[in-house]
């Protein structure tokens, strides 16, 4: 998406004060240790007492007082999660606003497997270009993924699952909000072919769990390779990538091998995962160093890209008039490239 003018961006990142390292996993038999390497994780942060929503609060309350912005001025609060939010047909984005007080805003909830914190973004772009008197939006993620339900070890392929809240709030520049990064493009691509990765050949439920009493990932993607072959999506995962990281960009101004272009930051997944389906793309596609943030998180759900925007935020990553490429995938499948910059000149 090819943005009027750069946004703000203001981020940040909560992580329960809980963590499991992988050695203590290893010895209680919680992952095996050749998995484990694949993952190539050294901890998770584990939240036993807090709920998704809260975390998200707790990361909100930050960067609304880091960006200086008043909850009443927001216009929209966008929640994206991947499961169980602490309560049943009940909605998480209005209990967000009505705890921050953003009594103004439009709580909308979104459900784009992991890749919900990027579409959040995308979407509060939007609402900010087209509409000039829309107040700024905050994007929220939350997950916790504890047993009996989801198994963070061992419930999917390619990663382990950190409970973490992530908040980002987009803006105009033109305002008093405090600005962390600066937003110059998204691009996003689907490749719905590829939902047939979490249904195998499962029929459609009548109710949830109604396959099994724990969600279990593995069990249609081993149908999917069975099917298909793991070498579909790899091509496919590959001319997606490819495509998202060439559009956004181009639509930022900048040639894949920008002297500005610090980092091409990849999503929290498995080090195997990244080294089969992310890697290869973005390697052939910029020289830009490949930046890797999820070695002590896991994977936070819908806010992997969310939580990497928060760390290039509040570190020294980026030099003033730096650039980075942040990079994300989630099921279905749905793929975002972003790219931000650190503001002031080099």
């Amino acid at each position: 998406m090819r943005l009027a003018a750069p946004l703000g961006l203001t981020a940040g990142l909560w992580y329960p004060p809980t963590r499991q390292s992988t050695e203590d996993a290893i010895a209680a038999g919680h992952v095996d240790t050749r998995t484990a390497r694949a993952l190539g994780y050294t901890e998770l942060p584990v939240s036993e007492d807090t709920a998704p929503p809260d975390m998200a609060v707790a990361a909100a309350q930050a960067v609304l007082a880091h960006g200086r912005c008043d909850p009443l001025e927001l216009s929209l609060v966008l929640h994206a999660c991947v499961h169980h939010q602490g309560h049943d047909a009940w909605s998480a984005p209005h209990y967000i606003a009505h705890r921050l007080g953003a009594d103004r805003a439009t709580p909308i909830g979104l459900l784009q497997q992991c890749n919900g914190g990027a579409i959040g973004i995308e979407l509060a772009a939007t609402r900010l270009q087209g509409d000039p008197d829309a107040g700024p939006a905050l994007v929220t993620t939350a997950d916790r993924f504890l047993l009996p339900s989801w198994d963070r070890w061992l419930t999917d392929y390619g990663m382990a699952a950190g409970d973490a809240g992530t908040a980002v709030l987009v803006h105009r520049r033109e305002g008093p909000h405090h600005t962390d990064l600066v937003l110059h493009a998204l691009a996003t691509t689907a490749a719905a072919e590829l939902e047939v990765m979490h249904r195998g050949d499962d029929g459609l439920d009548a109710t949830p769990l109604g396959h099994g009493p724990m969600i279990d990932v593995r069990r249609p993607k081993k149908v999917f390779v069975r099917d298909q072959g793991i070498d579909v999506f790899h091509k496919i995962a590959y001319e997606k990538v490819t495509a998202v990281v060439a559009e956004s960009l181009a639509d930022a101004g900048l040639a894949p091998d920008d002297p500005r272009l610090r980092y091409a930051v990849l999503p929290r997944l498995g080090v195997k995962a990244l080294e089969q389906a992310y890697i290869p793309p973005l390697a052939d596609s910029t020289p830009a160093e490949l930046l890797d943030l999820g070695r002590t998180s896991g994977h936070v759900g819908a806010g992997d890209l969310n939580a990497n925007l928060a760390d290039l935020a509040s570190g020294d990553l980026l030099e003033p008039g730096q650039y980075a490429l942040v990079l994300n995938g989630g099921g279905g499948f749905t793929f975002t490239a972003a790219i931000v910059s650190r503001p002031g000149a080099r």
